[in-house]
C-alpha cells in the first residue's frame, strides 16, 4: 500500500480523497524541520505540505521511497525543484487555486490603510472616542501600483478599476494589460506615481532583496505598500524607518523572512507595534474556500500521477497527459534527456519479447519521461535491464486502473 503523510494542517479533502484511490494517509499539524522530515519519510511515497516545510537536497536524496510532492500552495521555491527532478521525484502545486483569496485580502487592506481603520480600531478598543477624518481617504481616484503581473496581479487589477482606481504595473516579462491598467516600463517609474504599491512576485531566488531602503524613498510621500508575495523580498527594517519617518503612512505585510513553525508559537518582527501597520500570519490564501481548492486540486494530481503516470502541471517534470492504460502494463521512465533513450528503451523491451501497444515521450530541460503501455505484464529482467542504462533515474509500473463503475 501507498503511504503519504500531510503536513501542516493540509485540507481534510485531501486525505479523503488519497484514501479514497487506497492510499495510507497520515496528518501532522506543523512543519518538520530537515532532520525531522528525513525520519519521517521513511517508508512514505507521497508527501504534502505547504510553505513553511523546506524539503531540501538532503531530504531528497535520503527519502529513496518518495514518489511525489504536493504544494498544497502557490509557490514552491520551499522544494529543490532540480534534485526533486534527478530524484524522480514530481512536485505539483496549486497556482490558481487561492488567487481570490489573497486579492481579497489586499483589497480589504488597502480600503483599510488608506481609511486608517487600524488606528481607529485601537482607538476605541483603548476606551478613546476618535472621531475624526484625519489621514483618511478614499481608494477612488487613487493610482495602484503593481509589482508583479501574474495571476493575482491581474485579478487585483481588474477588481480595483472596479472601485475607481487606476491601475499601471511592472512586470519583467511581457504581459497583457487588463481593463485599462497600464504596463510602465520601469519600477522606479511606477513607485513615482502610484498612491499604493503593492507587491506579487514568485519565489524565485532573483527576486530576494527586491524591495529596501531606495525603493521606499522613490514611493510618493504619504502613499501606502503591501506585501502579500514572499519575506524575503523585502527589509523589513527598510519598511520601519519610512513608516516611523512619516513617509510611508501605512503598510500591510503577510509574509516574512523568518515565520514560525506552527500555530500558537512566539512572533518576533521589527514591524510590530507600528502606526497604521497591518501584520497578518500569512493567511492571504488560507480561506476556507481557498484552502479546500487547493486541497482538492493538487490531492488528485497526485492520484493522477500515481495511477496513471500523468504528470500535467507538474512544476519540474516534462508535462504528459495521460489517460488510463488500455494494455496490461504501463511502464513510465524519467531518465536523463539525452539522444537515443527512446529507441535504447524499445529494443531492451523487444530483447524481451515484449510488445508495445502505445508509447508517449516528452523532455523538460534535462530531464526525460516516456511511458510505454504493453499488451503483457514485463519480465523484472526487462525492468533490471533499463535501469541499467545510463540515463536511468526512476522508473514505476503500472496495472491498468480498474473500470468506472
Amino acid at each position: 500500500m501507498l503511504k503519504a503523510l500531510l503536513l501542516e494542517n493540509v485540507h481534510p479533502l485531501s486525505v479523503e480523497i488519497l484514501a479514497a484511490n487506497g492510499v495510507e494517509v497520515v496528518t501532522r499539524s506543523g512543519a518538520l524541520d530537515e532532520e525531522e522530515l528525513i525520519e519521517a519519510l521513511k517508508g512514505v511515497h507521497l508527501l504534502g505540505i505547504r510553505s513553511k516545510t523546506q524539503v531540501t537536497a538532503k531530504v531528497l536524496e535520503s527519502a529513496k521511497d518518495l514518489v511525489a510532492i504536493g504544494a498544497f500552495c502557490i509557490g514552491t521555491n520551499q522544494i529543490d525543484l532540480k534534485s526533486a527532478a534527478l530524484q524522480g521525484v514530481a512536485v505539483f502545486n496549486a497556482p490558481f487555486s487561492n488567487t481570490r483569496s489573497v486579492v481579497e485580502l489586499a483589497i480589504g487592506e488597502i480600503i483599510s490603510l488608506t481609511r486608517r481603520l487600524t488606528e481607529r480600531d485601537k482607538a476605541l478598543h483603548n476606551g478613546i472616542w476618535d472621531k475624526t477624518a484625519e489621514g483618511s481617504h478614499e481608494v477612488r481616484g487613487k493610482t495602484l501600483g503593481i509589482i508583479g503581473y501574474g495571476n493575482i496581479g491581474t485579478q487585483l487589477s481588474v477588481l480595483a478599476e472596479n472601485l475607481g482606481m487606476s491601475v499601471v504595473f511592472y512586470d519583467t516579462a511581457e504581459k497583457l494589460a487588463l481593463g485599462n491598467a497600464q504596463r510602465l516600463t520601469s519600477m522606479d517609474e511606477l513607485l513615482k506615481v502610484s498612491d499604493i504599491v503593492t507587491i506579487h512576485v514568485d519565489g524565485r531566488p532573483g527576486n530576494a532583496g527586491l524591495f529596501g531602503e531606495s525603493e521606499f524613498s522613490k514611493m510618493k510621500p504619504g502613499a501606502i505598500f503591501l506585501n502579500l508575495s514572499r519575506g524575503f523580498v523585502m527589509d523589513n527594517s527598510a519598511l520601519r524607518s519610512a513608516i516611523l519617518s512619516g513617509h510611508i503612512s501605512g503598510a500591510a505585510v503577510d509574509v516574512f523572512p523568518v515565520e514560525p513553525k506552527k500555530r500558537g508559537d512566539q512572533f518576533e518582527s521589527e514591524l510590530r507595534g507600528l502606526p497604521n501597520v497591518i501584520l497578518t500570519p500569512h493567511v492571504g490564501g488560507s480561506t476556507l474556500e481557498a484552502q479546500e481548492s487547493i486541497g482538492e486540486f493538487v490531492a488528485n494530481k497526485m492520484k493522477d500521477y500515481i495511477r496513471t503516470g500523468t504528470t500535467t502541471l507538474s512544476v519540474n517534470l516534462p508535462n504528459l497527459a495521460l489517460e488510463s492504460t488500455t494494455g496490461i502494463t504501463r511502464i513510465a521512465f524519467l531518465h536523463r534527456n539525452t539522444p537515443g533513450v527512446l529507441a535504447a528503451v524499445n529494443n531492451t523491451l523487444a530483447a524481451f519479447g515484449t510488445n508495445i501497444e502505445g508509447q508517449l515521450l516528452a523532455t523538460r530541460g534535462e530531464i526525460g519521461y516516456v511511458v510505454t503501455d504493453t499488451d503483457s505484464s514485463v519480465d523484472i529482467e526487462a525492468l533490471e535491464a533499463l535501469k541499467s542504462m545510463d540515463q536511468y533515474i526512476r522508473i514505476r509500473v503500472m496495472p491498468p486502473a480498474a473500470p468506472k463503475n
